[in-house]
């Protein structure tokens, strides 16, 4: 093979250095190779032990076909416009080469529009879609979180054949009804609720400016990341606030850090806002999440990817094997209890994992309602 054809921009001598995870944890780890597809710009490279450079996808396609001299890279970095076509002959090139299975694969976002950032995510090849030019990201830890992510995933697909089989049906039926229930239920209420939800809509915009539904990232089952939908309950800009505001915690600090945040009295809070929160009605717009399939109406709460980022080991990620729901153990069983430990949340999210089924679904629907109407009178 001909290097020159994959120029090494610089191979450390120092072949370790000290990370900080998505956590905040600090610890020490081994540098890694890196395969960038586009504009070589160093300044936009973070500190890995070996980089190589491609112009495009179809050279990135002869670099793992005939690269087998050089390290097999831990990163492929995609900073090229998008090409449907071409990213698929890579992906099917990749995939076949047993070498690159733990390769994390990210797409700059910059090269991508709104519609082209759904294929990407349609696709199942790219690991994430990442905005390298904003200096708050730090691409190694972002790594580093897709490779733990990754690891877990053999554990997942062992355990969710048997977690989910139920007596009588099989894990596909359960999946199957449950689904259909969803699809049903939230296509019913959607319509129904829609002169409430304009009702709501003008009563959040009188209080407060800002948009009427908040959109965040969330984490749902086996990690997969969406847009999440509630009324706006905060006022705008609250997110930036976290860090201010981490001692009023309802969870308490723990070995690592808190893994949920819980605000007790939170400031950010409208007046409007901690109406729809006390009565559950911010968390109706997730019916289209539902709609979508990135939630079920039953199921693990999807988590904000600071959180989801702290709950990686073989301890918690079987929280993850259970749908995103809106209602849930959880939200039944322990909602609204202060002194609930991060550890009593954790087990829930599991206990739902292991044994869900279709009467425990519609158990806790029912009883969803009646923890809502005696949480809003207590």
């Amino acid at each position: 093979m001909n290097l020159a054809a994959y120029p090494l921009t610089k191979t450390s001598e120092n072949n370790w250095h000290v990370v900080k995870d998505m956590s905040g944890n600090m610890s020490v780890e081994k540098k890694m190779s890196c395969l960038i597809i586009g504009k070589d710009d160093e300044t936009e490279t973070p500190d890995f032990a070996s980089t190589y450079y491609v112009n495009s996808l179809k050279q990135a396609h002869n670099f793992i076909g005939t690269n087998t001299k050089v390290a097999i890279p831990d990163v492929i970095l995609i900073k090229v416009p998008y090409n449907k076509s071409e990213l698929s002959f890579f992906a099917a090139a990749l995939k076949k080469r047993k070498a690159y299975r733990k390769t994390i694969v990210i797409y700059c976002l910059q090269q991508l529009t709104k519609v082209q950032r759904a294929d990407v995510a349609a696709s199942g090849f790219v690991d994430d879609v990442v905005d390298i030019c904003n200096p708050d990201i730090d691409l190694v830890a972002k790594v580093n979180f897709l490779k733990k992510v990754r690891g877990n995933e053999k554990v997942f697909t062992e355990r969710v054949k048997s977690a989910y089989t139920t007596k009588g049906y099989t894990f596909n039926a359960f999946l199957s009804l449950k689904r259909a229930v969803d699809v049903i239920v939230a296509s019913v209420l959607l319509v129904l609720l829609l002169p409430f939800f304009l009702i709501i809509a003008l009563l959040i915009k009188l209080e407060s400016r800002g948009p009427v539904i908040y959109k965040s990232k969330r984490a749902g089952k086996g990690y997969k990341v969406f847009e999440f939908y509630k009324f706006r309950t905060m006022e705008v800009g609250a997110d930036k606030k976290i860090d201010q505001l981490g001692h009023l915690n309802q969870y308490k600090e723990e070995a690592g850090g808190a893994k949920f945040l819980k605000i007790a009295n939170d400031p950010r809070i409208t007046k409007m806002g901690r109406f729809l929160r006390n009565t559950s009605i911010d968390e109706l717009p997730q019916l289209i999440n539902v709609l979508k399939g990135d939630m079920s109406l039953v199921g693990n709460r999807p988590l904000p990817l600071y959180e989801a980022a702290t709950l990686t080991d073989n301890n918690s990620v079987e929280r993850f094997m259970a749908p995103a729901g809106i209602t849930g153990l959880w939200q039944i069983e322990k909602r609204g209890r202060e002194d609930m430990s991060t550890e009593e949340r954790i087990n829930l999210d599991i206990t739902y994992a292991r044994e869900a089924n279709f009467l425990k679904d519609m158990w806790i629907l029912v009883k969803t309602p009646i923890v809502m109407f005696q949480k809003c009178n207590s």
